[in-house]
């Protein structure tokens, strides 16, 4: 944690008083004990180590992973009291963003944590063997949380010391320099940390989580000889494989449900992750909020069940499908895993949202309900309607197995390995899972028409699941999706698609995050990304 946020935490607390601040940057909380008295025991490293942990983000809340989507073409997103997304998507984000400030203080301030036990743990009276495996697992979540830093500001500053006053004034460093660093520490410890724990230390960081995470930073990043190699270094180790429901039509709905979750395709998750479901993507006449919406855009991806695009229809048959969207239960059974559309039932409440009769508190438009006239179903479980907050405990996959397939068939097609049979076999691999027929190498018989196919299909598979918004902008296709109209549903009596709202990505400003205004103003030697 660094002294600029600090220093406003203090101001807006009323703790003027300098040594209160400064006492801050060298522990974790004003009141906690010094460094020098705290680790002792094996069980203070533990802590330790749990506290490093905690800034894992979450799905629906917190961090709010698949909010990111809300700032792709995917999803819109309402209400302020859970972010300016909205801010973003109209190009008027500023230094005082604050979803930009929230994740830069949350990720630096768990890359402190991460320190303060690096530096602290080789005093700890414990068994060797783990605190071997302890300063893996926190040398990883420390390249983590700089991967998480990188890919939405660009260049930071790279941390590996608990900050003090003297030295906190810190420069950015290069995005190649930050590239370099976090992909050599996640390959250093993939090669020593653990394969698999047991049942109780599930959700620690493992080799499988290591090389997944170079992978999906390789790509971003278009090193697509980095993201082959530890994709496949995932997919050789045999801890992994996609879930199958026992009745194999429920395997995709099921995977992001209670009856679903324990599985092995989860790669990365965070515990209880998708805890605040119901009140994000849930429907208001079954007591929930509806904060993110899709969007027609992501309605239109799916592909018919034949493995026709929308597009290569005729425009009376592309039409109906927009009107109806899974008209005869034709479209790729994704669809309706992810997204409720206008007629669907959820529990007791069948879903219109063109019905503007008072009673129908799911009608377009209005506080809470649908924005687009179509709902997010991935994570939603009727479970959660009579849990309470303390019992909606639903995992949330950060990075699962499907991802590290399609992002290895996509490095050899970039490698121009395009026509290389894994790159089918494993895209057929996803799509056979979710109810889909084989694409052939007849129809995606060039490397143009291969990365179209992988596109699409990592939009309709990973849909909402936060990984979206980095694809478009590593594709080079942000620009283009991310200006004009968002369009909802069709709304009956108009016969045309309701136009939600106007976004502009403000030229190449939106790529990278602003660094936080405070940071800025406390920092002499901080610069801002340009535009900002």
């Amino acid at each position: 944690m660094n002294k600029r946020y600090i220093y406003s935490a203090c101001l807006a607390v009323g703790l003027l008083i300098t040594t209160s601040c400064e006492k801050f940057l060298v522990q974790d909380h004003p009141t906690s004990v010094y460094d020098e008295l705290w680790w002792n025991t094996a069980a203070d490293a533990e802590l330790g180590l749990y506290r490093c942990y905690v800034g894992i983000p979450h799905g629906l809340s917190g961090r709010q992973i698949m909010f990111l989507d809300a700032l792709s073409d995917q999803l819109v997103a309402r209400q302020d009291t859970r972010g300016e997304y909205e801010a973003y998507v109209r190009g008027i984000q500023a230094s005082n963003w604050d979803r930009a400030n929230h994740i830069y203080m949350d990720n630096y301030k768990t890359i402190r944590r991460t320190n303060r036990l690096l530096e602290n743990i080789g005093r700890v009276y414990m068994e060797e063997w783990k605190r071997e495996r302890f300063i893996l697992e926190g040398r990883a979540l420390r390249a983590y949380y700089h991967m998480e830093l990188l890919m939405l500001f660009g260049g930071v500053p790279i941390v590996t010391t608990a900050l003090s006053p003297e030295n906190s004034y810190m420069k950015r460093n290069t995005e190649e320099e930050v590239y370099a660093f976090a992909m050599s520490e996640l390959k250093a410890c993939a090669e020593k940390l653990p394969a698999r724990y047991d049942f109780a230390d599930r959700t620690r960081i493992t080799s499988g989580i290591a090389y997944a995470l170079m992978a999906r930073l390789a790509l971003f990043f278009h090193d697509y000889e980095a993201a082959r190699e530890a994709s496949l270094k995932v997919i050789e180790s045999g801890e992994y494989e996609l879930y199958r429901a026992p009745n194999p039509s429920d395997s995709y709905t099921n995977l992001f449900r209670y009856a679903g979750e324990e599985n092995k395709e989860r790669i990365f998750f965070r515990d209880q992750g998708s805890s605040g479901a119901f009140t994000a993507i849930g429907m208001p006449s079954e007591g929930g909020l509806s904060v993110l919406s899709p969007t027609a855009a992501i309605v239109d991806t799916y592909q018919l069940k034949d493995g026709r695009n929308l597009n290569e229809l005729s425009a009376d048959s592309i039409a109906l499908f927009h009107r109806d969207p899974n008209h005869k239960d034709m479209r790729d059974p994704r669809l309706k895993a992810s997204i409720f559309l206008v007629g669907d039932t959820f529990m007791s409440s069948t879903l219109n949202p063109f019905d503007n009769s008072g009673v129908n508190a799911n009608r377009l438009g209005i506080q809470y309900s649908t924005a687009t006239g179509y709902w997010v179903k991935k994570y939603l479980d009727e479970r959660d309607k009579e849990n309470t907050s303390s019992t909606r405990i639903l995992d949330f996959m950060i990075i699962r197995y499907a991802e590290v397939l399609l992002n290895y068939a996509e490095a050899l097609v970039e490698l121009d390995e395009w026509n290389h049979p894994d790159v089918l076999y494993y895209v057929n691999l996803v799509r056979n899972r979710a109810g889909m027929p084989s694409a052939t190498l007849s129809k995606y018989d060039s490397k143009e028409k291969m990365r179209a196919l992988i596109r699409q299909e990592r939009s309709v598979e990973l849909a909402f699941e936060g990984v979206h918004y980095f694809d478009i902008r590593r594709w080079g296709t942000w620009k283009e999706v991310m200006n004009g109209t968002v369009y909802g549903a069709v709304d009956p009596e108009t016969g045309r698609k309701v136009e939600v709202e106007t976004r502009t990505t403000n030229g190449d400003r939106s790529f990278w995050w602003p660094i936080p205004e405070v940071e800025i103003l406390s920092n002499p030697n901080m610069e801002q990304n340009p535009g900002y």
